[in-house]
Formats: structure tokens, C-alpha cells, sequence
């Protein structure tokens, strides 16, 4: 059976599912993971569930309805879980060389992105610079993951780029990134740094 490791693997290297407006169903990767990712005209759901439970409240001619207020509703009602949204969900290759600004790491802090960081992900490191704040781990299936913080006094100076380019010169393999649309400038520098849109995605999770 293909995994989700497998398929986010393949589109990591330049192989994405598919664009025929098809449905995927996965199961979970791991008890915390649990949600929905749209590629390019094609859904993956990796839950759980039953399928037949999913492709009836999925019809086959709306490929937005996987990440439709409906369906998730419906998932959230069924698993009780909760969905934290729907983001971005961007890509980049490692770097080698130095970050592009100074770093220092740390075990132990109670900023909220770290808590969060550690909510979803395992494996979590954290680095802080007057800037801001960088946290990579091992997210979805295992996927890198990388997330930023900019500090108040740094915003609209670039800071978010910076930061969120050192963490591809901190992760071992391809980084993705989970950014909310409604936050242009996170959007925006990330992008700045070298990330590539993938598509969008809704992770359910448990309160």
C-alpha cells in the first residue's frame, strides 16, 4: 500500500500526484496526524476511515469539497478532532553553507511558536536571534517541517525572509512549510525565500 511518507516523498522530488482531478485516500501516518492536502487538481485524505464514508460525501465533480467547510466538518464531528484551518503549504531544498544570519540554539523556551512547534512536530530544534524565532522537526509522516517567529521591533525589515531561509540551511532534506493565506507577509517571505507553493492543506486535530 502507498503511504503518505511515499507520496509527499515523491513530490518533494518534482513527482506530485497527478492533475486529473482524482481522490486519494491514505490511511493515517501516525495517531496525530490526520487531515486533508489538495495538490494541483488532486486530494489526498489521509484518515482513518472509512473510504466509503469519505468518496460519499466527496462527489466526484467538486474538487474543492475536500477542503470545504462541509466535508471538514463532517471529519471533524466523526473523529473529534478539530481543524486548525487550511494553509499554504510550501516547499524548499536544503542549503548548505551558513544561515544568513546569526543563531543561536536552544533547548528549552516557552515562546508560543516553540510550544506549538513541539504540539505538532517531534524531533523539534530551536534557534533564536534578535530577528526572531526558527523551530524545524519532523512533522506530517515525518516530513521536515520549519516554522518562524519575527520579533515585534524586526517586522518590515526583511526579518521573515531571513528566517525562514536559515531554516533551509538547518534542515537535512526538503522543508516544507505550513503558512496561513491571510498572512501576506509570512506568505511573502517565504516565498522571498526560495519556497515553492504546493498546494493547501487542513490538519485535524485533537483538542
Amino acid at each position: 500500500m502507498r503511504t503518505l511518507a511515499d507520496l509527499l516523498t515523491a513530490a518533494a522530488d518534482g513527482r506530485p500526484p497527478a492533475p486529473d482531478g482524482s481522490l486519494t485516500v491514505l490511511p493515517q501516518p501516525s495517531p496525530r496526524d490526520l487531515g486533508v492536502i489538495a495538490f494541483t487538481g488532486h486530494n489526498v485524505v489521509f484518515a482513518d476511515v472509512d473510504h466509503a464514508w469519505i468518496r460519499d460525501r466527496l462527489p466526484g465533480d467538486d474538487i474543492a469539497a475536500p477542503l470545504a467547510p462541509p466535508f471538514l466538518r463532517a471529519l471533524e464531528e466523526l473523529t473529534g478532532r478539530r481543524a486548525e484551518g487550511v494553509d499554504l503549504l510550501a516547499l524548499a531544498g536544503p542549503l548548505t553553507g551558513p544561515p544568513p544570519l546569526p543563531l543561536t540554539e536552544v533547548t528549552d523556551s516557552a515562546h508560543p511558536r516553540v510550544v506549538r512547534a513541539r504540539r505538532h512536530r517531534s524531533s523539534v530544534r530551536v534557534w533564536t536571534s534578535e530577528e526572531g524565532v526558527v523551530t524545524v522537526g519532523r512533522g506530517v509522516a515525518g516530513r521536515w517541517e520549519a516554522a518562524v517567529e519575527v520579533a515585534p521591533e524586526h517586522r518590515g525589515r526583511g526579518a521573515g525572509r531571513l528566517l525562514a531561509r536559515a531554516a533551509r540551511h538547518l534542515a537535512p532534506g526538503p522543508l516544507w512549510a505550513q503558512v496561513a493565506p491571510a498572512n501576506a507577509a509570512s506568505v511573502r517571505a517565504f516565498l522571498a525565500a526560495g519556497y515553492q507553493p504546493m498546494g493547501a492543506e487542513a490538519l485535524l486535530t485533537l483538542s
